[in-house]
């Protein structure tokens, strides 16, 4: 068959996925059929005589880059933003490749890998091996030093919660699994069309596809929040994340944060949120309360007798030696530091708690893999820099307040690992507060996406979010994953509404990611069962 029907039929699975990919709304299930074309071209491959692991590459790897791309362009706004010639644009682009290309290569390669295992072994059981591969590469993708989750395929129903309630027992990896065998098995019907077996095709399939569909919708319609109710006020300061430290004074924009606190607080009011490094001070953890900004927002909270502030704040910690991998020596001999980006809890009286942001931004928050290279710090040191960037800490934090309540402090990035949230829900979390900052992205897609995406920590974890951007998208999101209100972009403001606190701890809160464990152990029997294949037809 002429190759250009392989290149039309990528190209359609690329603009199908690409759709239904958030912000654009109710076009989710797209997913379900998007890659039917690709799996069309891997059969027509199969049945030709030769090679074929170059075309099982290339078409793979021209699919999913330009979904990718397509999906996430916004990338290239936040590398570019500094850039002020020609030559930077090039280079921003250069470097856009990286995060377009990864993961494109890592979800080509899972489809490469089952083109082959379809060659030496019966097609349900390499269907068996895509599954495994695809979700392997996703928890791959998600849990090494070069991490970019945001495309994970169950992500994609973020925009159609109402689908996906059943998030609450498997995660977004539940998605993944439902969406790939959902292509595998619609393909399977059109391949047996004409076949005797087609009807018992057709009918799994539409089990597979509406049941939980119709489970989904019985929860949602059929989920009621325990009325635990607590006033949360959060604020938009919009403070132009170029200016932010420089252009504008520090007591200006803190005046902005309380001004609009005060203009939504209640006497009942129990949380105010600011957004990612909101206080714009360098501030030393154990000094703390010394500073004239932290006085006068405790000044602020001082009329609110029960009230908490959770804010953004990078911060710098001291060690006498090397405290940690991160640490950078200081010019005074002997001690070393860490800044973080960090989550602040202040209230009335002295008691202040960090959370240190865990999930770093490879490249630009963190050098990947850093103990590989340490040999590599005294270089960066005569750069200026650090071979390992912000510090971090290694487990999720709960923020606890003078009542008891528990908060999970999520910052940014995070928000997009399910498992690393549930952590905190599960060492006590009654909601969660995501403070960002995604001005960096400009008015892109970038920041529907992050705002949509925190649906789906709601639905695992049946959660209140609680969510506060500096330039938008700030809002509230309840347990059932809607949306109770929301800001506008790039527009200072701030939001109030009477949460519900949430003790019960959902499945998915108490077992993780265990879908994605499950299938990368199938994954690797698989490697494992086609390389003896390949080795064994070799000798023959």
């Amino acid at each position: 068959m002429n190759a250009k029907y392989f290149w039309v039929a990528c190209l359609l699975s690329a603009i199908l996925l690409t759709i239904a990919w958030p912000p654009i709304p109710y076009t989710s299930p797209l997913l379900l059929i998007g890659l039917v074309p690709l799996l069309w071209v891997f059969d027509q491959i199969g049945n030709q005589e030769g090679k074929k692991g170059k075309a099982y590459f290339k078409f793979a790897f021209f699919t999913f880059f330009i979904w990718n791309t397509f999906s996430i362009y916004w990338v290239y706004n936040a590398i570019d933003s500094a850039s002020q010639d020609y030559i930077g644009h090039f280079i921003s682009l250069l470097v856009s490749l990286i995060p377009f290309g990864l993961g494109a290569m890592i979800m080509c390669s899972a489809f490469w890998l089952y083109g082959r295992l379809k060659e030496v072994s019966h097609r349900y059981l390499a269907y068996i091996g895509l599954i495994s591969f695809y979700m392997a590469g996703e928890y791959l993708h998600q849990s090494w030093d070069l991490a970019f989750p945001w495309m994970n395929l169950g992500n994609g129903f973020a925009s159609f919660h109402q689908l996906i309630q059943w998030y609450e027992y498997t995660g977004v990896y539940g998605g993944t699994l439902w969406i790939l065998l959902s292509n595998i098995l619609i393909f399977e019907v059109i391949r047996n069309f004409k076949s005797n077996k087609k009807w018992k095709i057709i009918s799994f399939t539409c089990a597979w596809i509406l049941l939980p569909i119709t489970c989904s919708i019985i929860i949602y319609k059929n989920y009621e929040e325990v009325e635990m109710p607590v006033n949360v006020v959060v604020v938009q300061p919009n403070i132009d994340p170029y200016g932010k430290f420089g252009e504008i004074s520090p007591s200006s924009q803190l005046e902005t944060l309380i001004q609009l606190s005060a203009s939504q607080a209640q006497p009942h009011t129990e949380y105010f949120i600011w957004p990612e490094t909101a206080l714009p001070i360098y501030a030393v953890e154990d000094q703390i309360n010394d500073y004239p900004q932290i006085q006068r927002t405790k000044q602020f909270l001082n009329p609110y007798k029960n009230a908490t502030l959770i804010t953004g704040i990078e911060s710098i910690k001291w060690y006498a030696g090397k405290g940690s991998i991160s640490a950078k020596e200081s010019d005074k001999p002997g001690f070393y530091y860490d800044n973080f980006n960090s989550a602040l809890q202040l209230e009335n009286g002295e008691n202040t708690f960090f959370y240190h942001k865990s999930k770093l931004v490879p490249g630009v928050e963190k050098l990947p893999f850093p103990k590989l290279f340490n040999f590599l710090a005294p270089v960066f040191k005569e750069l200026g820099g650090s071979v390992s960037g912000w510090g971090w800490q290694t487990s999720p934090g709960v923020f606890y307040s003078n009542a008891g309540i528990g908060v999970a402090p999520v910052i940014c990035y995070e928000s997009i690992w399910g498992d690393w949230v549930g952590q905190a829900v599960k060492e006590g979390a009654q909601f969660i507060a995501i403070i960002t900052n995604d001005g960096w992205w400009g008015n892109t897609s970038g920041k529907d996406q992050h705002f949509l995406y925190a649906k789906l920590r709601a639905l695992e974890t049946r959660r209140y979010i609680v969510r506060s951007a500096n330039t938008g998208i700030s809002g509230f999101i309840n347990q059932r994953g809607d949306i109770i209100s929301k800001s506008e972009w790039w527009v200072p403001t701030a939001l109030q509404a009477n949460i519900n606190l949430n003790d019960q701890t959902t499945f998915y809160v108490k077992n993780g990611d265990v879908l994605a464990k499950l299938f990368t152990f199938i994954s690797v029997i698989g490697l494992i069962y086609l390389a003896y294949k390949q080795n064994f037809r070799r000798k023959t």
